[in-house]
């Protein structure tokens, strides 16, 4: 052990003067008050101007001093206390019931002596919107948008909030975020997500509940970081999937790191369902993104404790990908649909330029997703929001037939019928002419094609279709070949 003279110890420190005691004791003091105060705490998104999902067990957390409990008090029920206990590692939950649809509130909580208020709390539906770039496209972003009008100028609204969170990435599991509860306004809209504020704006209006959207997004990420970790620990087959990603210059692709950090401080918080706009980045190995999809989905359902609903976007036509890696992706998307309470909307007539990876029609991409939500999720049974899509494939002779599942008959807009491509058994396609015959279902032919074994719709990267149903629903993308 090292020893130190006495006279530098004394000249350093200075214990023996009472000046140094009274000053060691008041150090003592603050940094002991500075702790407790910094132990009892709640995460960003419990915070005021929250949205809290109604009719539902809710739970609520943070930190606090083990040894102390935490009460709880919300102004819906002030005679019912909710009890706390902090255990080793200083964190807590409890489960409140939240009434139905309503508000401001207040709740309270209570750790010894230190007490914290959040006001203007409001009881309604909470949603996730999630995804890169075309679900984060903002009303402020520099290329404009071309379907919301004047929907900045008239957004103010405090019945629909948003909680937004910076783009984080990390190696563990984040405990908390950033971000903070903003009332829709003319000064906080312009920062959101166009497609998530009709959302958003849309369940307001025709629920009249109060609504929040959690935003938790990333423009230019792949589905491999936005993924739980425990799904590639369960899932071998995932896991070597997700280390084949290659690095980019503008966004983290290492398994989970997206998700440790922008969605896993949210999991104890309840919500009613999430949106998602995602895909563009994985079009380099299209061929792993369903099974990858399908684990995120499920991931975040078990980390949430939740079930809930999970519609999403297939991506848009873009002439900028190679070959046809974005058909080939679509179609994967498509294959989520096996798993329960998923959705997926069709934006492929949505482009107003296809060399541009954005679209600038975002309001549209809104309201077809909310439609999905309004009808599945709701009950708003008077809504149409499925897409026609392709039924059964059959050759006579020199032509094809195809048969649709719709509402009502499919009808062109346009001259000529776009984005059918035909083949033999030589496997090469080739562009066709297609008519709708009276009794609803396209016939398909090229001169080139004898004898027809495979038909193919808008299954290439750019294509953009431009056959609806009665309702003003694009036909899915399709093809009838597995080659």
């Amino acid at each position: 052990m090292k020893h130190f003279p006495l006279k530098s110890i004394k000249s350093s420190a200075n214990f023996c003067s009472p000046l140094g005691v009274r000053g060691l004791i008041l150090l003592l003091f603050f940094s002991l008050n500075a702790s407790a105060q910094w132990a009892f705490r709640l995460p960003a998104i419990i915070s005021n101007h929250a949205v809290l999902q109604q009719s539902a067990d809710v739970k609520l957390w943070g930190w606090a001093q083990s040894g102390n409990t935490v009460k709880i008090s919300c102004s819906w029920n002030p005679t019912d206390t909710v009890i706390a206990h902090p255990t080793k590692d200083w964190t807590w939950d409890a489960i409140v019931k939240t009434p139905k649809a309503g508000g401001p509130y207040t709740i309270t909580f209570i750790s010894n002596t230190q007490k914290i208020d959040i006001s203007d709390i409001l009881i309604g539906e909470v949603w996730l919107c999630s995804g890169q770039s075309n679900m984060e496209y903002a009303f402020n972003w520099e290329q404009g948008v071309l379907d919301a009008g004047d929907a900045v100028a008239k957004s103010a609204n405090n019945q629909l909030r948003f909680f937004q969170l910076s783009h984080k990435y990390n190696s563990f599991l984040q405990a908390d975020s950033d971000g903070e509860w903003k009332i829709s306004s003319p000064e906080t809209t312009p920062s959101m997500s166009i497609a998530g504020y009709f959302f958003g704006k849309t369940i307001n209006e025709k629920m009249r509940v109060p609504v929040g959207m959690i935003a938790s997004y990333w423009g230019g990420t792949c589905v491999q970081a936005w993924t739980p970790n425990e799904v590639y620990q369960h899932d071998t087959e995932l896991k070597k999937m997700a280390e084949r990603t290659k690095p980019v210059n503008w966004a983290p692709v290492e398994p989970s790191v997206i998700y440790n950090a922008m969605l896993h401080p949210l999991v104890n918080y309840k919500i009613a369902g999430a949106i998602w706009y995602q895909g563009e980045a994985n079009t380099g190995e299209p061929e792993d993104y369903g099974k990858l999809f399908a684990g995120m989905i499920k991931g975040w359902r078990e980390a949430f404790k939740n079930e809930f609903p999970f519609y999403f976007v297939q991506i848009a036509p873009w002439n900028g990908y190679w070959k046809n890696s974005a058909a080939y992706l679509r179609e994967q998307q498509e294959t989520a649909l096996k798993l329960p309470k998923t959705g997926m909307v069709v934006v492929g007539d949505l482009v107003d330029d296809i060399t541009n990876i954005h679209p600038k029609i975002k309001k549209e991409v809104g309201l077809r997703l909310v439609n999905m939500a309004l009808k599945e999720q709701y009950g708003i049974s008077n809504l149409q929001p499925y897409f026609p899509h392709f039924a059964t494939f059959s050759a006579k002779k020199d032509k094809a037939n195809i048969t649709i599942t719709s509402i009502g008959k499919m009808n062109c807009k346009g001259k000529t019928i776009n984005s059918f491509q035909i083949a033999g058994e030589d496997q090469k396609f080739y562009p066709a002419t297609a008519k709708i015959e009276k009794n609803g279902s396209i016939t398909v032919s090229a001169n080139e094609v004898k004898v027809p074994v495979a038909v193919r719709y808008c299954f290439t990267s750019d294509g953009m279709p431009n056959l609806f149903d009665v309702n003003g629903l694009p036909l899915i993308p399709f093809r009838t070949d597995k080659w």
